[in-house]
């Protein structure tokens, strides 16, 4: 008969060892079975150069399975599954502040899989990550999860290729055992109610590898966050969802604190939200070539069509969000009583399940708010940009889900702050985090945006811990 203790240790994804010493050792392991991380990054820049992949943009009316239903204007795809661009009515209402507006906004109520694959080679935890091509993004090829498919891409609506390693997330076996398991949200401005299962599954069996994917340990994923437009932003989410280390030091305010305080956010701040038809939406224009915003800006709707030789299917077209300008998404940071933390924002999108998450610091494309006073520009947006050098802990473009978005691409900052820059006290809205309680409630799913989350794996792989 098992013991209450042996059962506990059998039920830890790596048995007897401390699960933390496991990760803390890959995430020290600057080389791995795949060699060392600028053989990765060659590999990488060799098949962005191949020649497989094109992208084009093309009128809507070249789209293939494509069209604007006769009533609503919507562009919907003949099967009716995949995605659709819908108009969307929104407002936040919020004691002082009352916004509503009109937008494009994709619509996809299927929950896909973004899975990592984890594998023990010479007593060192390595992390299986595919390079992948998808139309949206900036040089086309960035490692991605060794899973990165939506529900109507697993079933193989597309009649296309099955999805490879799909059954160590879908069928597990023995042999299988889960280092992280939940779901949550993807971009709220953008996307209505849309979310993921994010996963992080361990293997002890034998793994055929496929071409194009890598394994590659902690350290060696952490060093190539450091890179411009290398790790996805499905990679990034993912591996915010690894368990986190002990609380060093004591935090500000109790965990319990931090989740009454979200939920009086959510009560505070009202998002409502309505489809309306896209024909005609208010403040935005049609063409043949795009959906754009009256005063060209925020983001627009175009097509593309694509080909890549090693996808499930090698060609297709389909709609793109592109967003205008180049975004900032940082944390500002300070250590209070041990305790490293960042200063989160709760913030309101209108296409959140639950109206308000935990956010960066600032979130934001500075160009929308050239021609506006500085009282309107967002809060911490100087104290970020003009940070000086020495108190830039790290910065580096990444750019969003290129399977929907096309060019997406913002400046992540991690800046140290002081009382002057973000007072201990900070403005309504805004609430010091510890980092390893903003872990914990990523673990919890749909409180931590996806940005807050990308900062997140930034700050571990900054620190060079998991």
């Amino acid at each position: 008969m098992r013991t209450e203790e042996s059962s506990a240790a059998d039920a830890s994804p790596f048995g007897t060892a401390d699960p933390q010493a496991v990760l803390a050792r890959s995430a020290s392991a600057s080389d791995g079975v795949a060699g060392h991380t600028s053989d990765v990054l060659h590999r990488l820049w060799h098949r962005r150069r191949s020649g497989l992949y094109r992208v084009e943009r093309v009128p809507f009316a070249a789209l293939d399975g494509w069209s604007f239903q006769k009533h609503t204007g919507h562009l919907v795809h003949r099967s009716g599954r995949f995605f659709s661009v819908l108009g969307v009515w929104a407002a936040v209402h919020a004691p002082g502040l009352r916004r509503e507006w009109y937008q494009p906004m994709i619509n996809q109520p299927e929950v896909g899989i973004l899975g990592i694959l984890a594998k023990e080679f010479d007593g060192v935890t390595h992390f299986l990550m595919q390079a992948k091509m998808e139309p949206g993004n900036p040089h086309l090829v960035q490692l991605s999860p060794t899973v990165q498919a939506t529900r109507s891409n697993y079933t193989k609506v597309h009649g296309g290729a099955p999805v490879t390693y799909l059954e160590y997330f879908t069928q597990p076996t023995a042999r299988e055992s889960v280092l992280a398991d939940g779901l949550q949200s993807e971009h709220g401005a953008w996307f209505r109610g849309k979310f993921n299962r994010n996963m992080v599954i361990r293997t002890t069996g034998e793994v055929p590898l496929e071409d194009g994917f890598e394994w590659l340990t902690l350290q060696q994923v952490n060093e190539l966050l450091h890179a411009d437009h290398v790790v996805n932003m499905d990679a990034r989410t993912v591996l915010s969802c690894l368990p986190s280390g002990p609380e060093p030091g004591r935090p500000l305010h109790p965990l319990g604190e931090l989740l009454s305080w979200i939920a009086a956010e959510r009560s505070r701040q009202k998002v409502r939200t309505r489809p309306v038809p896209l024909a005609d939406l208010p403040g935005w224009t049609a063409s043949s070539w795009s959906i754009d915003h009256e005063h060209n800006r925020y983001f627009r709707v175009v097509a593309v069509a694509a080909e890549a030789a090693n996808r499930e299917v090698p060609r297709w077209s389909q709609p793109l969000i592109e967003p205008l300008g180049t975004g900032v998404v940082a944390f500002l940071t300070r250590t209070f009583d041990g305790a490293p933390h960042v200063l989160v924002r709760a913030r309101a999108e209108a296409g959140l399940r639950d109206g308000v998450e935990l956010g960066p610091t600032v979130q934001c494309t500075p160009d929308n708010y050239a021609d506006r006073p500085a009282a309107e520009q967002p809060a911490f947006l100087m104290e970020v940009t003009s940070a000086p050098p020495n108190r830039v802990r790290y910065q580096a473009l990444h750019s969003e889900e290129g399977g929907r978005f096309l060019g997406s691409q913002a400046r992540h900052l991690l800046v140290e702050a002081d009382e002057e820059m973000a007072p201990r006290t900070p403005p309504d809205g805004f609430r010091w985090v510890s980092v390893a309680q903003l872990g914990h409630l990523v673990r919890h799913g749909h409180h931590v945006s996806v940005q807050a989350r990308t900062l997140l794996a930034c700050l571990r792989a900054t620190a060079g811990t998991a």
